[in-house]
Order: structure tokens, then C-alpha cells, then sequence
């Protein structure tokens, strides 16, 4: 391996770190700026390129994953870091958000809705940030964007190979929320991306601040033991982590690695289905709900849902799983991109007693494994395949608590959980009672009635693992990314999704249409495209046209 670049790339912004550091903030803002017309430049070959490499055929709403999880989330983080970076003189943007202490003495931040485009093009989508114990409102200021007037270093960002925004969006967090330059090394899986991202950073590129390459893991090895190397951000396996941390050291006694390093590891992501008085077309959506779930990008997050928690004495739970398998075998046509996939999917039904596969519309079939035992609560499967669980018993508040039991001492994983319960059911528990409920639940980011894909694609929501895991025990990782608002000391974030879609919802929730991201969205790919531009340079001309396809949709 030639490590000639590498070293050039690493003393360019090991020189440049102090100056980095040293950047105003209009100068900031006006970099962003920047990288928003970069982007919205290169934004539809990105877009297309990604879902051509992922097997989505030409002309599917399935490009509209590409849309949303690519060009689009990168332009709202750009939106939210200038908004944070203009008010940031005594952390002024905190202000007008509402704070609330919950019923666990915590203080919840609501961080969504947040501007009035918000308040229309996410009708009803709520999401709030739980700080750790300690934070309060009157010392928030303190525990916000300590890191910012850090004094400045180089870091190591490993990307990811499934989700297009997510290394971009770790580049950002580490440069404008943390103060450090970067080296991105791209993930070989989607490294195709490489000469977008460029494009769309070049001004951070051309200030020394980023640099973006390619490689396998000798290379990664050999830049996370780099000298010039500071900190280490990684999106990936937790056994990729504990490589780099531990080396050949199976006991994990000492570890090789002395950097700090971040990370967020994934896990088996549970969906708790909470009984209660379902229509008919309740279970219709709510079916479509969880099968976006399982499904977006092929079922290759780490947060899809592979344990399905299911009330076993509902009477509707055989309708909703038969909904279920209706929408998957309808879903549009993509193929099961991800290296391994086949194999990891063998070893999942291979380890059942009795294993099934739902039919996918032109795709490989979903494999089933009702009731899963140990190894499906310990193993995340990265693939389209699906476990069960069941708990006995009719009353919905003590099903989800001991749901939420096992989630938490079963399942691995900390990064994100979804909890799909009827509005009725939600009164009759009670907010209060229901809140207290929820702090219970340990996950980085909780969803109720909508997918946790929400709050990593929300610039504002915290993303990570629920605090606590450790070098020798990582779990779903350290730390947070992503954050536009800069908070240090948050624990998780709680988004509320309607039950209902429009017209349904009306007057309950909020107006938001059948969601672009769902898989059965039929607009999705132009709704990508129109929020992206969008968010470019917002504008009320835009909205008819917006609106009008969400509602088609």
C-alpha cells in the first residue's frame, strides 16, 4: 500500500486544524451556503447513481430512499448548523424552544416542529430531546456546544456502505459542532459516492479542513494508527469497533487503540405493537408503517426492525400480520444489494426451528421466524429477515411495560426502538403515566407510530446509542452525531408520528399524507426531489407543488 497520499492528506489538515478552529462564524455560515448550491448541483446524479448501484429499477419510487436519505438530509443539516451558528452568541436558539420536565425529573427539549416549514411539511411529526440527569433549563445553556471553541484537531471519520448521508453527516457534526478537521474514509461498498461528496464540500475541502478517500480496511488500519490522527468516528459493525480498539485481544484487557473514538454500532431493532381497538384500516397502514420499517433500503439499516413484539392474546394480531405480508409482497421491486446478504440470511433461517419466506415483488423473499429464540435477540441479521415475540396477557400498559422489559435486557442494542399504539390506548394509560413508561425504555432513539429513520434524517435530533455502553461492551456505540443544536449531555430523543394519515387525521394530530419515506409512498421519488430543492432555497411557490404529490402519494 502507498501511503504517500494518506500522509499528505493528514499533514495538510493537521496544519490546518488551528485556523479551522479559529473560523468566524458568519464564515461558517457562509461555507455552508456554499455547499448547499455544491449540492444541489451534483444532487440528482448522487440520487440516481445511488439507486442504480442499489438495484432500484430506473423510473421506481424507490428512488425517493436515495432523495430523502442522501442530497435531502444533508441540505436540512446544512439549515440546521446556520441556524444554530447565527444564533450561537449565549446559545440564543435554545430560547424559544418549549422545555418540559417529565415525569422522571428530566428535562425534554422539543426540537421539532421548529420553523413554520416544519410545522407544514411534517404535520403532526413531533420530536423531543430527553437530556441526562442533571440537565436542567436553567443550566442548558452550560451543557450546549461546550466542543465548539474546542481548540481544533484531526479526526477520523469511517463511513458507512448503506445509507448516503450518513458520512457526510458525520463529517459535519465533527467539523462545525465539534471544531475538528476531517479525513473521511469512504466505506468500499458505496464509495461511488466519492466523487459527489466532493463536489458538494469542496469548500471544506479547499480550506484544508476535509479530506475524502478511498480503501479497504488496510487502509482504515492504517489511518486509525496514523500519529496525526486525533479522534475516530465510525458507522459500521461492533466488531469492526472492537478491532480497532482491541486488535487480537479477545479478553479485551488492554487496548491498542489510547485515541477516543465515537460510534454507532446498530443492534436488533425491536417494534413493540401495543394491543388495542384497531380498525381495518389502521391495520392497513399501520402494516405499511412497520414494513418501512423492516424494508427501507432492503431491510440494510441499523435500525431496521428485526424483532416484532406482539401482544400473543390480541385478536387482531393475525390481521396485522396478515396486512404485513400483504404489503411486503407488494412493495416495489429492488434487489438485495449489500455483500453477504444471501449468507447472512441462510444463517438466520438455519438457526430457526421452523423458518418461512414472504413473497417480495421481485425481490428475494423476506425470511420469517416466528418466536425466535436467543440467538435472533442477539444477532443483528443486517438483511431482509424477520423475528417475533410474543407476550401473553390483554391489558395494554402492562404488556408494554414488560415488553419494554424485554426489550431492554434481551435484545442487543441500544440505538433505536419504535412503540406502535392506538391514540385511545395512549389516553387511557395517560401522558404522564406514559411518559413515565417510555423512560424506562434504554434506546437512543424511540419512535412512537412512526420509524426511529425519522430522527436520523431530523438534523436536531440526537443520534447514538443509549448512554452508558463502554470500550469493552460498546453495544450500538459512544456518543452522539448528527445534533445540529449542540447539545452535549442528551440522553435519547422521542419523535411522535400521527396514527393516521391525512385525511384521516384530521383534527387529531396534525395533516401529514401517507409519508414519503414509507416504501408504499407511490410519489417518493419526485417528492425527494421537490423537498431537496426545496430545502435548497425555500420558498411558498414551491409548496402547491409539494403538497399536491404528497397527497397522491
Amino acid at each position: 500500500m502507498d501511503t504517500t497520499a494518506f500522509d499528505r492528506d493528514l499533514a495538510e489538515l493537521d496544519a490546518a486544524k488551528a485556523h479551522w478552529a479559529a473560523t468566524s462564524l458568519p464564515d461558517r455560515i457562509q461555507i455552508l451556503h456554499q455547499i448547499k448550491d455544491n449540492l444541489m448541483q451534483v444532487a440528482e446524479g448522487w440520487a440516481t447513481t445511488a439507486a442504480r448501484k442499489k438495484l432500484i429499477p430506473v423510473g421506481s419510487s424507490l428512488v425517493g430512499e436515495e432523495w430523502l436519505s442522501g442530497p435531502y438530509g444533508l441540505m436540512m443539516a446544512c439549515n440546521g448548523l446556520m441556524e444554530t451558528l447565527s444564533k450561537m452568541k449565549g446559545r440564543a436558539y435554545l430560547t424559544p424552544l418549549h422545555k418540559r420536565t417529565i415525569p422522571s425529573g428530566q428535562l425534554a427539549v422539543r426540537v421539532l416542529p421548529h420553523s413554520w416549514t416544519e410545522h407544514l411539511l411534517l404535520s403532526g411529526i413531533t420530536a423531543e430531546v430527553w437530556m441526562q440527569q442533571g440537565v436542567t433549563a436553567e443550566n442548558l445553556v452550560e451543557t450546549t456546544a461546550q466542543h465548539h471553541n474546542a481548540k481544533g484537531a484531526v479526526a477520523l471519520v469511517l463511513g458507512a456502505g448503506n445509507i448516503a448521508a450518513i458520512s457526510p453527516l458525520d463529517v459535519l457534526h465533527k467539523v462545525f459542532s465539534e471544531n475538528q478537521v476531517v479525513i473521511l474514509k469512504m466505506n468500499p461498498v458505496n464509495d461511488y459516492l466519492a466523487d459527489y461528496l466532493t463536489a458538494a464540500l469542496r469548500p471544506l475541502i479547499d480550506l484544508n479542513a476535509l479530506r475524502i478517500v478511498r480503501g479497504g480496511g488496510d487502509v482504515g488500519a492504517y489511518l486509525c494508527n496514523h500519529d496525526l490522527v486525533q479522534e475516530i468516528h465510525i458507522t459500521g459493525a461492533a466488531a469492526t469497533h472492537d478491532k480497532i480498539v482491541w486488535g487480537d485481544d479477545t479478553m479485551r484487557i488492554t487496548p491498542k487503540l489510547t485515541k477516543r473514538i465515537t460510534s454507532e454500532l446498530g443492534g436488533v431493532g425491536p417494534t413493540i405493537v401495543v394491543p388495542g381497538p384497531w380498525s381495518a384500516r389502521d391495520l392497513a397502514y399501520q402494516a405499511e408503517n412497520i414494513a418501512t420499517q423492516k424494508l427501507h433500503n432492503s431491510g440494510f439499516n441499523c435500525i431496521a426492525c428485526q424483532m416484532l413484539i406482539l401482544p400473543r392474546d390480541w385478536a387482531q394480531k393475525s390481521a396485522l400480520m396478515d396486512n404485513l405480508a400483504r404489503v411486503i409482497a407488494n412493495a416495489p421491486q429492488r434487489g438485495a444489494y449489500y455483500p453477504g446478504a444471501e449468507a447472512r440470511m441462510k444463517d438466520f433461517a438455519a438457526h430457526a426451528g421452523q423458518a418461512s419466506e414472504l413473497p417480495r415483488n421481485g425481490a428475494p423473499p423476506l425470511v420469517f421466524v416466528p418466536n425466535g429464540g436467543e440467538w435472533f435477540a442477539q444477532n443483528e441479521i443486517f438483511a431482509p429477515a424477520l423475528t417475533t415475540h410474543e407476550i401473553a396477557g390483554g391489558d395494554p400498559e402492562a404488556f408494554l411495560r414488560a415488553a419494554i422489559v424485554y426489550a431492554n435486557d434481551q435484545l442487543y442494542g441500544t440505538l433505536g426502538a419504535n412503540i406502535v399504539i392506538h391514540p385511545a390506548t395512549m389516553r387511557k394509560i395517560g401522558k404522564a403515566r406514559f411518559d413515565a413508561i417510555l423512560a424506562d425504555l434504554r434506546y437512543g432513539a424511540i419512535a412512537i407510530n412512526g420509524w426511529t429513520g425519522i430522527a436520523f434524517l431530523i438534523p436536531a435530533c440526537t443520534w447514538g446509542g443509549f448512554p452508558g455502553s463502554t470500550l469493552k461492551d460498546v453495544g450500538s456505540g459512544i456518543g452522539t452525531a448528527h445534533n445540529t443544536m449542540m447539545f452535549d449531555r442528551a440522553e435519547r430523543v422521542v419523535v411522535t408520528a400521527p396514527w393516521r394519515p391525512f385525511p384521516r387525521n384530521l383534527g387529531l394530530s396534525g395533516l401529514l399524507p401517507r409519508p414519503p419515506w414509507f416504501i408504499t409512498n407511490r410519489r417518493a421519488a419526485i417528492l425527494g426531489k421537490l423537498l431537496t430543492r426545496f430545502e435548497h432555497r425555500p420558498s411558498l411557490l414551491k409548496l402547491p407543488r409539494i403538497l399536491w404529490h404528497a397527497l397522491q402519494g
